[in-house]
């Protein structure tokens, strides 16, 4: 506390003209540098995730809604199986996966007959104006 009282005294003095003294139980102060580390570790928090699924079975849906949920992650999904096996659960499934979309603001939008990718509110899905998307209506 004392160097930094010191350190703004002379800085003043020589900006004002006058000399700063110095008396026995004064140090002469020296100009500090303090290195700052970066927070590497949040930022690798932070970082945005495109990760597939597969989804074999209505339960497969709970990992997929808490990453989207998290906020941080844009879900491929490969619907394949689960279509191949029960249709009924396969449109369960869908029409969670909108309602979980809707709530967080998300988008999700079909991929040729096996995929679907959902996404946070961060990102959306591009849709050319021409081609109308059977998951979102």
């Amino acid at each position: 506390m004392k160097e930094t009282f010191l350190n703004i005294k002379n800085q003043l003095s020589r900006k004002f003209g006058g000399h700063s003294r110095q008396s026995d139980f004064e140090e002469p102060v020296e100009e500090e540098y303090v290195e700052l580390a970066q927070e590497i570790a949040g930022a690798e928090r932070n970082r945005i995730i495109v990760r597939p699924f597969v989804m074999e079975e209505f339960e497969d849906i709970k990992p997929i809604l808490d990453a989207l949920r998290q906020g941080l992650t844009i879900a491929l999904i490969n619907i394949a199986p689960l279509k191949e096996k029960d249709i009924v659960e396969l449109k369960r499934a869908v029409n969670k996966l909108k309602k979980t979309c809707d709530a967080i603001d998300g988008d999700i939008a079909g991929f040729g007959e096996d995929y679907i990718v959902a996404t946070p509110e961060f990102a959306s899905v591009f849709r050319p104006p021409s081609q109308q998307d059977d998951i979102t209506q």
